[in-house]
């Protein structure tokens, strides 16, 4: 039995040892395990290059053994595996006091693995806890050992493991919650650092702060009973002097990034690889939007801010006064009535069928299929112009221009502007009792802004590896003409005048401003869009719960975030005159106004025999001269005028 029982143990060794030789050979390189990496990372930049947040994984920089603090390597190795240096990567002291441990206390209280099995699982395998995964584990530890100095070993362990909050290795950890590289980590750190390896979601700093303290005090008392550090040493470790690093991107700006990141399955779907995301977002801009919403928005209400500059980036983008209590955006997700703001399709359909503003309204009642509008104050101002009506945004002269062009042709104008939510066609449209996204609205003001064109809001100008090769960049849809350039001119009219004198006065900003105020029923939305130097910029406040907010309307809180916005945002850019000078197109001119643009020799006329006729003749000689006592050839005479009874007669007079 003795000889049989040798023969057997002898055989399990070497069937053993070849495993792992075998598996060793197979192994890839030190350099090869140095470059694998655990899923996608995503760093998203602003318009300048900065950092806004970083998604997934992050790996920071590789650290070489020579360059980690002796500390952090005496913290990890002290609480996770004492006898690093002693075993060949599987301990098997370390499995008998686990056992121990787990007969005594009833379950399994201390894990019996080491650095090497730990680094086999995190590069090769998962976290399932069945028998196949150890002993794949177990084998993998040992032909690491086999390979692998124990200095290597510690070096990949401590730019691989995982901290939490997404941190790979000891650089990204110590970026993540100190501010600075890893080969910086004082003892104290290093000891926070190493308590995270148990438990990441529990020990996290930034999580809880005082979890971490209180784990890393078990990590520098292990420290001294290995001892790595002696009592006094240790005693004189400040962990609640550490100064913890502040959380990076829980700020409006995830708003923005939330609305971006899901276009990469449109844009790179199947690419899995490490990238980075260049947008359009400024920070100044996105900071002094922030600014706006919060110093402005009405107490217990939430607001929402997008501005796009002329070729539809989007410069700035608040969902909401706080990401991190409520991460729903409401600049892109929510929809709500716009109010008056919606009459800008009402005009715009007005002033394509025809209409100037200086066309002559009447503000007076008016029932349209049993509804009367009422304007604000309930006063009447009689007979007015085109422009008053719209400063002034009265009620019944839009629902009067909405009757008359046909309230399908407000809805058909707000569709070619980029209105994707629905549109009812109740005569009460125009006063803008269809839901809205912010967004949308945003963008069909951009699109007056730009004459008429059709404009497209983006946020990611490029998507590059890391390497820095481009995998996406952002290109221009083909021109589109929404309405024509005297219809913009004249829309565009009306806007400046409403923040010049009319509701819209608090968003001037010592520039030129063309928008339009919104407050819908009983105070419940206030809106504020318009746009200036380029830039277009629309405003939303009001509770989420749509209950009424006391004294909200699109001229107050709306207008004064628009104008502390603005300003900051076009500060640097030179001073824009509107183009408002209304050049009708060539059908559109009357016959006097043709006569007075074009010179009269370039006309001709039809003469009864359908011969053309020069009018220029009679002021021209003839091939042989004047006739004597002439001027020029005579003008055949035509038809008689129709005399005035049968004119009378032909129009039913």
């Amino acid at each position: 039995m003795a000889i049989w029982g040798t023969g057997v143990v002898l055989l399990g060794v070497l069937a053993l040892a070849g495993a792992v030789f075998i598996t060793a050979r197979s192994l890839p390189s030190y350099e090869g395990l140095k470059s694998t990496q655990t899923g996608q990372t995503i760093v998203v930049r602003a318009s300048d290059g900065s950092e806004i947040v970083t998604l997934g994984p992050s790996y920071g920089r590789w650290i070489a053994d020579e360059r980690i603090p002796y500390v952090m390597k005496q913290a990890i190795v002290s609480v996770e595996d004492r006898r690093f240096r002693d075993h060949w990567g599987v301990d098997p002291v370390g499995i008998v006091r686990s056992v121990w441990v787990r007969m005594q206390s009833g379950r399994w209280r201390q894990g019996g693995s080491t650095i090497t099995q730990q680094l086999a699982r995190n590069v090769f395998l998962n976290n399932s806890r069945t028998i196949d995964r150890k002993v794949r584990e177990a084998l993998l530890a040992m032909a690491l050992e086999n390979k692998f100095t124990k200095a290597q070993i510690l070096e990949l362990y401590l730019n691989k493991v995982y901290f939490g909050g997404g941190a790979y290795g000891i650089d990204s950890a110590a970026r993540k919650f100190f501010g600075h590289g890893g080969d910086q980590l004082s003892l104290a750190e290093a000891a926070i650092i190493a308590g995270l390896v148990k438990a990441p979601s529990n020990y996290s700093p930034t999580a809880d702060a005082a979890a971490a303290i209180g784990r890393a005090h078990v990590v520098v008392q292990t420290m001294q009973d290995a001892g790595a550090l002696t009592p006094a040493e240790a005693a004189a470790v400040d962990l609640e002097g550490v100064k913890l690093a502040q959380e990076q991107g829980q700020n409006s700006a995830r708003y923005f990034t939330d609305w971006v990141l899901p276009q990469l399955d449109l844009l790179l779907p199947e690419n899995d690889q490490p990238i980075e995301i260049w947008t359009t977002l400024d920070p100044v801009a996105q900071q002094a939007a922030t600014a706006a919403i919060i110093a402005n928005v009405p107490k217990g209400s939430q607001g929402a801010l997008v501005s796009v500059d002329r070729d539809g980036a989007v410069l700035a983008m608040v969902g909401g006064t706080d990401y991190v209590t409520s991460n729903y955006n409401r600049a892109v997700n929510a929809v709500r009535q716009p109010g008056s703001a919606w009459k800008l399709f009402v005009y715009l359909a007005a002033l394509e069928a025809g209409y100037t503003p200086d066309n002559r309204v009447v503000d007076e009642p008016v029932t349209i299929n049993g509804w009367s509008p009422r304007n604000s104050g309930g006063t009447f101002a009689g007979p007015i112009d085109v422009r008053t009506a719209f400063a002034y945004s009265k009620n019944t002269v839009a629902a009067q221009l909405g009757n008359e062009v046909g309230f399908s042709a407000v809805a058909g104008m707000a569709r070619r502007f980029g209105i994707s939510t629905p549109i009812n066609t109740l005569p009460s449209m125009v006063l803008g009792t269809s839901d809205v996204r912010v967004i949308d609205m945003v963008r069909a003001f951009a699109e007056v802004q730009a004459k008429g064109m059709a404009i497209a809001p983006y946020g990611i100008r490029k998507i590059t590896s890391v390497e820095g090769e481009v995998l996406y960049s952002h290109r221009a849809d083909a021109p589109q003409q929404l309405v024509p350039p005297d219809v913009a001119a004249g829309i565009t009219d009306l806007l400046q005048t409403a923040v010049s004198t009319g509701t819209g006065r608090a968003a001037q900003i010592g520039r030129p401003v063309a928008g339009k105020t919104g407050t819908t029923s009983s105070n419940k939305d206030g809106w504020f869009l318009g746009f200036s130097s380029g830039i277009t910029t629309g405003v939303w406040m009001g509770r989420d719960d749509a209950r009424a907010v006391p004294g909200l309307q699109g001229g107050t809180a709306p207008a004064r975030a628009f104008a502390a916005y603005m300003t900051v945002a076009t500060a640097k850019r030179p001073v824009e005159a509107f183009q408002t000078e209304l050049k009708l197109p060539q059908w559109q001119l009357e016959p006097n106004d043709e006569n007075m643009q074009s010179n009269p020799d370039d006309y001709f006329y039809v003469d009864p025999d359908g011969k053309i006729v020069d009018p220029g003749a009679q002021r021209r000689p003839g091939p042989d001269g004047p006739p004597p006592g002439e001027q020029g050839m005579p003008v055949p005479e035509g038809p008689p005028a129709a005399n005035n009874e049968f004119l009378n007669q032909a129009t039913g007079q």
